[in-house]
């Protein structure tokens, strides 16, 4: 049966997602490419060789449009041969993209596959694609007017708070524990990149996510004011960062990697994508845990690191009530809400932070779960590999 392995996982430091920030001059395009010059330069492979590069990506739109997986692939001086594709399944869009590389590995559509994402929240704004227009039509809009509407993200994480009894106190315990594990972890696969804070770049390279604050704590995130509703619990502080940056992995078939000499750091053994409610939006990660638990014939005792996508403590929070996971497990290097969400990059950007717990850990099975806009989740489950 043929295998698909990851054999590297690199990611730019993740910049925050404003202008200023330390990645805010680089353009989307530009950043991918150097991206995937990293991850060829680390593994050796020979370009020529990549049947497919799938990029994830949310707002393709202005300098993200026009198939930014495309223009990265030239910019960064692959074959033209290599083609590309991007994909959009909104904050899982390269985990999406993980998953349809390993597929084609699989199947036997593919023997080399790049996995990546990029998002630019800085040039390309969240919800800037739709300007003012209607994304929802008639018949979706009158489909959930009876219970109200669909509602922005911020309100679904505040909905998921209400309902599993959470506290604005559990919300910032969760967010300064991010910190303090985020600002403690030495993350593998961070390529060095010059800082362009939007005059061009400078000398400097950037090693270190932006957006870590050590010493955040649940006093000094009290102070901060609830950013979706007056009275609400959710505020800048424990949801995620609107960021910058790029990641990628190298998918490989096994016996390929082998006989080419390259060493697997995992093997891909189950992976999953749920529909939820699209009204509480983010509980997507419950049922799709569950339903790559089963098909890969494992329990959460089984899985030896944990990642949940922090895009609200409330939704890992109310992922830990439901499961019962072992919080120890999760999210060791912390997350979103302390190192960044660059949209379409944070799946493999994720996959790098699981598998070097597992690493670091000397652990076997690992987990990642995200939700997604629209009430949507991705659930992937990789082995180690020695």
């Amino acid at each position: 049966m043929r295998e698909a392995v990851i054999v590297d996982v690199v990611r730019t430091p993740i910049g925050k997602g404003k202008p200023g920030g330390m990645l805010s001059g680089w353009h989307p395009v530009d950043l991918l490419a150097h991206t995937l010059r990293g991850l060829i330069a680390r593994t050796g492979l020979d370009p020529a060789t990549i049947d497919d590069v799938l990029v994830g990506c949310v707002t393709q739109s202005g300098e993200q449009s026009m198939n930014v997986a495309r223009n990265a692939v030239l910019a960064a001086g692959l074959p033209v041969a290599v083609p590309a594709a991007t994909v959009d399944r909104q904050c899982g869009s390269s985990q999406q993209a993980l998953h349809f590389a390993a597929q084609g590995i699989i199947a036997g559509a593919y023997d080399v596959a790049i996995a990546a994402g990029v998002e630019s929240m800085s040039r390309v704004p969240m919800f800037s694609a739709v300007q003012g227009a209607d994304p929802y039509g008639v018949d979706l809009t009158a489909r959930f007017a009876p219970v109200g509407g669909l509602v922005p993200q911020g309100v679904s994480a505040e909905l998921i708070a209400e309902r599993w009894g959470l506290t604005r106190e559990d919300l910032d315990a969760y967010a300064a524990r991010s910190h303090a594990l985020a600002d403690a972890a030495t993350p593998g696969g961070i390529l060095p990149t010059p800082v362009d804070r939007g005059a061009g770049r400078e000398d400097e390279l950037a090693t270190r996510d932006e957006g870590i604050r050590p010493g955040s704590s649940v006093e000094t995130l009290a102070g901060l004011k609830p950013a979706f509703r007056e009275d609400g619990l959710v505020t800048a502080g424990n949801a995620s960062q609107i960021s910058d940056g790029a990641s990628a992995a190298l998918v490989m078939e096994r016996s390929l990697a082998e006989r080419l000499g390259l060493r697997p750091r995992a093997v891909v053994r189950a992976f999953a994508v749920v529909g939820d409610d699209p009204i509480l939006m983010l509980t997507g990660v419950i049922p799709a845990t569950r339903r790559v638990l089963d098909r890969a014939g494992l329990t959460l005792d089984d899985l030896d690191a944990i990642e949940v996508n922090e895009a609200f403590a409330s939704v890992v929070l109310a992922w830990l009530r439901e499961t019962g996971a072992d919080l120890d497990r999760v999210n060791r290097h912390g997350g979103a809400i302390a190192n960044g969400h660059p949209l379409g990059a944070s799946g493999t950007k994720l996959l790098g932070s699981l598998i070097d717990v597992l690493e670091e850990r000397g652990g076997r099975y690992g987990l990642q779960t995200m939700c997604e806009g629209g009430g949507m989740a991705n659930a992937t489950i990789v082995e180690r590999l020695a």
